[in-house]
């Protein structure tokens, strides 16, 4: 932004509006953004996972040709548990995990909880990790695309919903 506003700008937008598509098509919802990050609501983690992998893909394709220091390079954080409703907006433990785990990505990385690892079984951990106002340490995996993820069956009496935040690190 500093040495590029209305670009960097421009850029956000037009990452957005290739991106929102991806989001609908698997089930998200946005809840709010917030300058670059945005936070995604879905109905199932597979949905909050395979939109995450087809965003990072997106990502890479879109920053083909693009100076270095001029890309736009997602993070993205997904844990999986009950929010609270308040009007449009979600907040809870839940919104405040996924955007830890948004927080300690690398740029292009996407990590996500045990309790949504353990809805997809896929991916790699990186082992347990503390987070900023969160009381206990979680296991972190990687996610990482290995073709297409399974479709588990819906658990009796796990209602939540994934949680998605993802930002540029331009």
């Amino acid at each position: 932004m500093g040495e590029d506003e209305v670009g960097t700008a421009q850029a956000l937008s037009e990452h957005r509006a290739a991106a929102d598509p991806l989001v609908a098509r698997h089930g998200g919802r946005i809840v709010k953004t917030t300058g670059d990050g945005m936070l995604i609501e879905f109905s199932s983690v597979v949905g909050a996972v395979e939109c995450s992998l087809a965003l990072q893909k997106l990502a890479v394709e879109r920053n083909a040709g693009i100076a270095r220091e001029r890309r736009m390079e997602w993070r993205i954080g997904i844990h999986i548990g009950d929010v609270l409703v308040e009007g449009d907006d979600i907040l809870g433990d839940g919104v405040n995990i996924a955007a830890r785990l948004e927080g300690i990505a690398e740029p292009g990385g996407i990590y996500i909880s045990e309790d949504a690892f353990r809805q997809v079984r896929s991916r790699s951990s990186i082992g347990e990790r503390s987070l900023k106002n969160i009381t206990r340490p979680l296991r972190v995996y990687r996610a990482q695309s290995e073709g297409p993820l399974p479709n588990p069956p819906p658990q009796a009496g796990e209602g939540g919903v994934g949680a998605l935040r993802f930002q540029t690190s331009r």
